[in-house]
Parts: structure tokens; C-alpha cells; sequence
């Protein structure tokens, strides 16, 4: 017998209001989210993208409206969801191995005893093998790049075969060739991963992404990788053809029609 909710959206939000001190911060968001979706939510700082991510992990209650993730309340699965914050709770110079990292992902009531099980330790390589760093498993956390500290925190947050991966803001003080890796990383992670990924750089938009999601107060979305002109008039106002911003949706156009493999001069 097939499952009645194999096609129910992951994440399900009925007109979801929230704010600070009477500040409003989301107006009436609406949104579904299938499974095995990519989604990207764009939209300037302070324009609520961190803020929606929070109500979808239920560290925030909406003031009026629904939040569903696999049909319940926020909270009720963690280890269907893994999460990589804006901003990681390791320094760089972090005494640990990669492995190490990624084994903190690891909920704590499965410990066994002070070292790790055969079986946790096998987690985390195939964790990184889908990150795409296997290789990186004995290195230092402290020697390695910022692109490569990202995926092995992305790495961290697979550890438990989640269902769900939200991400933060997870090109922040990367370098183009760190970002390409972690694009790569995100792409290969394949349609059985639902992908939640919060960016304030419109340039993220691929072939692999399967829905935008502009948020500014309110939200519009689309269908596919491309950043339309409703979106970058709701994030930063109207703007002709002749100005950054218009050229800039054209670009997001044209780079979501030639698609990621065409782009190979920064992969």
C-alpha cells in the first residue's frame, strides 16, 4: 500500500505572521514545499529570510497563521532535519579532525561510552563521501579553507540521513572557488534530499534549484532556478533594464537557461 503522504509537502506555512515588539517581521507568508525539492529564499538583510528559516525549526512561534514540517508542529522530528547555521559554532583553530566535526552531529543520547561506535564513525565517512570530502577525514579542522570548513559542517548535518537540509547563508566569506565546490556538494545531493537554502546573493540561482523564493516582509516564489523581476522589485524595488538591478534579473535569467554545466570557467 502506498504512503497517503508521499506527495504532501515537507514544509507547509498558511499565512504566517510573526514579528518582534510589534515590529512585523513576516506579513502572511504562504508557502509549500515538496519533497526532494531545492529550494532558495533570496531577499535582502533584515527582509525575514533567517527569520522564516527559524519558524520552519521551530526556535520561533508564528503569532497567527500554520507552520507544518512533515505534516506536524516544528520540532516534532529533529532527526529528520539537519541544520547548518549562518554562522558555525566552530572557530577555525578548533582542535578536532574532520571526522571529529562531524561526529559532533551525531544526537546525544546515542553515545556509547567516551569514544564513538564502529557504526557512528562509519556515519560520518559517508557523510563526508556525500559532501564530497572524504579525503579530508583525518586533516585538522583548523588548516583547512573556508569553502571546505562549510562542507564539512554541511557534511556534520548529513550525518544522520536527514530527510530535510536547511541551510544559512552557506556562501558567506567563501571565495568563488569554495562556493563552486559547495554548489557542486548541494547539487549532487540528489532529489531524495529535500534543500532549504537561505542566500542573500542572487547570483546563487542554478539548473539544479527547483524553486526561488523572494522574501522581504512578504513573498513571492517562482517556479525554477530564475530570479524574476517581481522578486527584485519586492526585494529592492522597481527597476528599468537600464539599471544594475534590472540587468541583474536578466543575468539570473540567462544563467538559469544556459544552466550550471555551460559555467564551468568557476567550477
Amino acid at each position: 500500500m502506498s504512503n497517503p503522504d508521499t506527495h504532501a509537502p515537507v514544509i507547509a506555512l498558511d499565512k504566517v505572521v510573526f514579528g518582534f515588539d510589534d515590529e512585523p517581521v513576516l506579513d502572511h507568508i504562504s508557502l509549500n514545499i515538496p519533497p526532494g525539492a531545492f529550494t532558495v529564499i533570496v531577499g535582502p538583510n533584515g527582509g525575514g529570510k533567517t527569520t522564516l528559516l527559524h519558524l520552519i525549526l521551530g526556535l520561533y512561534r508564528p503569532d497567527s497563521g500554520r507552520v507544518r514540517v512533515f505534516g506536524d508542529r516544528p520540532g516534532q522530528h529533529p532527526d529528520r532535519i539537519g541544520y547548518v547555521p549562518q554562522h558555525g559554532n566552530l572557530a577555525p583553530g578548533f582542535p578536532a579532525t574532520v571526522e571529529q566535526v562531524v561526529l559532533m552531529g551525531l544526537p546525544h543520547g546515542r553515545r556509547h561510552g567516551p569514544g564513538f561506535h564502529p557504526d557512528e564513525r562509519d556515519a560520518a565517512r559517508q557523510a563526508l563521501t556525500r559532501a564530497g570530502i572524504s579525503e579530508l577525514a583525518d586533516r585538522s579542522f583548523g588548516v583547512l579553507s573556508g569553502g571546505q570548513r562549510q562542507r564539512v559542517l554541511i557534511a556534520r548535518a548529513l550525518i544522520t540521513e536527514p530527510e530535510l537540509l536547511l541551510l544559512d547563508e552557506p556562501f558567506s566569506n567563501i571565495d568563488p572557488y569554495g562556493r563552486a565546490c559547495i554548489h557542486e556538494t548541494l547539487d549532487d545531493l540528489g532529489s531524495g534530499l529535500t534543500r532549504v537554502m537561505v542566500s542573500h546573493d542572487l547570483g546563487i540561482t542554478r539548473q539544479a534549484v527547483s524553486q526561488v523564493v523572494a522574501v522581504n516582509r512578504v513573498l513571492v516564489s517562482g517556479l525554477g532556478p530564475a530570479i524574476t523581476e517581481e522578486m527584485l522589485a519586492l526585494m529592492y524595488g522597481q527597476h528599468g533594464a537600464d539599471c544594475p538591478m534590472g540587468q541583474a534579473a536578466q543575468v539570473a535569467h540567462q544563467q538559469a537557461a544556459v544552466g550550471p554545466d555551460s559555467r564551468g570557467a568557476d567550477q
